[in-house]
């Protein structure tokens, strides 16, 4: 049994959000929306594009090519994550996934116009690499660090994740604003390069942590035919457990829809800035970097928060931010106004995500054998609110023709999640959490 708080153990585990976060930043949230919408955004065709013979709003494809890779991965972890468990072997999964990711990311180097069918789809891959990653990562913290230390080790995870992409982030700022420093004359040729450098560095700086993270569970078991149907049976035991326990089930209820909302608006937020307020790829690349950096103080002040007045009123006030964001954003006009906002924005991110992740941990029974199928269910769980939330996002815009439209329907998620939210009980009023 390894031994839990060891502070080398966390800092490798901490390594693996440096590593994957790179993705989150450059792919998801900067550089590749801003690119992706400049070169599908053309003189003939305005904001349609062709994919395989069927045309789409831009931005609606890539968003129902993420909302795809997050379908096909909830279906997938289930399986996945019960493989892990019985056979003690999530580290490999964590692995492939990691290599899938990288590897997919290093193929958008070659993504331009004419190339459009092989740039989203090694979109949607990476995508899928980091989901599954991302699954085993957040199945160890259980293991690593005990109930009264999550939070913070969650918070130091998510932390050094935002440190990493910050520093890739930069990196690949300078190219892009400064070609003509290093003789480039292609302008395609910065953000693809970017891309590039996030395959190396993702794939690079997650050795630390395979080198330390024990390789999983000791349950081993021969894999099988019936094994790898026993996936969602081992959901269905998951749900069995959590309907026992009231305050997990309301809480994993709140986190579908306000996830729903906040995982959308984080993978929207570029294309929105771009295609709504042409902010220009400098001033949209700076600010979401800037949110990084208020993303990291988020993540620590709302665990600081949590330890005085509880996870879950944290939560309800975090998720009536994010309320409040969607309506600002419906009329925000101005860069100055998306500034504001985007610092709201920084604020709420880093703290829902970290605090999310420990509450769940924390309300896990303790000494749970199978933290990798109770995980899967918190991960499928928010797959599968990512799906429906990219989806209606990308529907509303395409119907309307206006993406405000999309984000105003988003406020419905996130008052469903806080009401839900205010619906848990406090510990005292039941034996188990």
């Amino acid at each position: 049994m390894q031994e839990k708080n060891d502070p080398k153990l966390i800092n490798a585990w901490a390594m693996f959000d440096w590593a994957n976060s790179a993705y989150s930043l450059v792919i998801t949230s900067t550089i590749f929306p801003v690119y992706y919408t400049i070169i599908t955004t053309t003189e003939k065709y305005g904001d349609k594009v062709e994919f395989f013979g069927r045309t789409y709003v831009n931005t609606a494809l890539s968003n129902y090519a993420m909302a795809a890779a997050y379908l096909v991965m909830a279906i997938l972890l289930p399986i996945m994550s019960s493989v892990s468990d019985y056979h003690g072997n999530k580290k490999s999964f964590m692995k492939f996934f990691t290599y899938l990711g990288g590897m997919a990311c290093i193929g958008l180097y070659f993504f331009k116009l004419e190339t459009l069918e092989w740039g989203v789809i090694c979109f949607a891959l990476a995508a899928a690499g980091w989901i599954g990653g991302v699954l085993f990562s957040n199945s160890y913290l259980p293991e690593i660090a005990s109930p009264d230390h999550q939070d913070r080790v969650s918070a130091k995870g998510f932390a050094w994740g935002y440190i990493g992409s910050v520093i890739l982030q930069i990196i690949c700022f300078v190219f892009v604003l400064m070609p003509e420093t290093f003789g480039i004359t292609d302008p395609s040729f910065p953000p693809r390069l970017s891309f590039l450098l996030v395959g190396l560095w993702w794939i690079g700086f997650a050795q630390i942590p395979f080198f330390k993270l024990p390789a999983g569970s000791t349950n081993y078991k021969k894999i099988n035919k019936t094994l790898i149907h026993s996936g969602f049976e081992e959901l269905h035991k998951v749900w069995l457990q959590v309907k026992e326990m009231k305050r997990l089930k309301l809480f994993l209820f709140a986190f579908f829809f306000y996830s729903m909302g906040v995982q959308t608006i984080m993978l929207v937020a570029a294309n929105f800035g771009e295609k709504v307020l042409h902010l220009g790829s400098a001033k949209l690349i700076a600010t979401i970097l800037i949110i990084q950096l208020v993303a990291i103080a988020g993540a620590y002040l709302m665990s600081g928060l949590a330890k005085t007045i509880g996870n879950i009123r944290v939560l309800s006030v975090v998720v009536s931010f994010w309320i409040l964001v969607c309506i600002a954003a419906y009329f925000t006009t101005n860069e100055y106004q998306f500034y504001a906002l985007a610092g709201v924005v920084g604020m709420m991110m880093g703290g829902i995500q970290s605090l999310s992740r420990s509450t769940y941990s924390k309300f896990l029974p303790e000494n749970t054998p199978d933290t990798a199928s109770f995980f899967s269910f918190y991960d499928v769980t928010e797959k599968l609110a990512i799906v429906i939330g990219l989806f209606s996002f990308a529907y509303i815009e395409e119907f309307t023709g206006n993406m405000r439209n999309s984000a105003i329907s988003l406020v419905s998620f996130f008052s469903l999640g806080l009401i839900l939210l205010l619906l848990i009980p406090n510990r005292k009023s039941i034996h188990q959490s």
